[in-house]
């Protein structure tokens, strides 16, 4: 059997195409059409190869996501001849990753919520026992659970990392009412994911969203949603305070990198075969287990 290939970069032409670290997004004018492509980034680069079957175990559990918890949200269809004839003649390659959405305004901040102390807000917490402005016990240990969740959002980074802020800032850039808002809707989704996620023996961490809004004034939930890139999932049975447990994404990658000489100052090293089969694999046991079925690749 082939071994899967990993699928870097669409190439559709006559649309205006924005293309990020993972994702090539289309502009049809008053929709879009995204593609998740297998790309992965680690210390702020994209790395020479992909995962194959990343960009669309990434897609599918969006779309997973988006069902199960039935809040409005952007997409509009997986079917490619939706998309156009130029989406698709590339069926091969774009099936199972691509999803025509509703094109919105987006509310400039990244909403997280979070349920543990880790990753940023550790490092936060450490410094003044607070997480974006909110005060928290003293005594915790990486990786803790709170003792209630907390919503603490984020600016949007063009380049590089996303920078914590107070609910306080975040009011001066959407304003208190928005706020408010997307604070409560977010909290909303972590609840029942997390719950959710619990029955399957995986911890939710914690979580990003992006939120959008339509003409008509709507909120509606976009981008990806409850990914292993965009929330860090533990295994309940090795999950243990006072350290960073490992998570079902690219952590192979990353501490990988961490042994070689690669000073993340310049383009990163190609990755072995076994770091890329095992981290692939890291990424199908978090599909398997939280949508209760075989990934197929198509």
């Amino acid at each position: 059997m082939a071994k899967p290939k990993a699928f870097t970069r669409s190439e559709i032409h006559g649309y205006p195409v924005m293309r990020g670290k993972v994702r090539d997004v289309y502009d049809l004018g008053d929709r879009l059409v995204i593609i998740t492509t297998d790309r992965v980034s680690a210390f702020d680069w994209i790395l020479p190869q992909g995962i194959p079957d990343k960009g669309r175990m990434l897609n599918q559990m969006s779309i997973f996501w988006m069902n199960f918890l039935n809040v409005p949200n952007h997409l509009i269809s997986q079917n490619l001849s939706h998309m156009g004839p130029e989406f698709a003649k590339h069926a091969d390659d774009l099936q199972g990753r691509s999803i025509l959405v509703k094109k919105t305004k987006v509310y400039p901040v990244e909403c997280v919520a979070r349920g543990y102390i880790s990753g940023s807000g550790w490092k936060e917490y450490q410094g003044n026992r607070k997480v974006c402005g909110i005060s928290l016990p003293d005594g915790l240990r990486q990786s803790d659970r709170l003792p209630e969740p907390i919503f603490t959002p984020a600016t949007k980074a063009q380049a590089g990392h996303d920078e914590n802020i107070s609910l306080e800032a975040m009011e001066k850039v959407v304003g208190a009412r928005v706020a408010k808002e997307l604070k409560q809707k977010t909290l909303d989704i972590y609840q029942r994911a997390s719950e959710y996620a619990k029955t399957k023996g995986i911890i939710l961490a914690d979580t990003k969203l992006e939120w959008g809004y339509m003409p008509d004034g709507q909120t509606i939930l976009i981008d990806e949603v409850l990914t292993p890139d965009s929330s860090r999932f533990w295994d309940q049975k090795t999950y243990k305070p006072g350290i960073s447990p490992p998570s079902f994404d690219k952590q192979f990658i990353r501490d990988w990198l961490e042994t070689t000489s690669w000073d993340k100052n310049s383009p990163p090293p190609d990755l072995p075969e076994e770091i890329t089969l095992q981290t692939r694999e890291r990424y199908l046991e978090a599909y398997r287990l939280l949508t209760g079925k075989e990934f197929e690749n198509s």
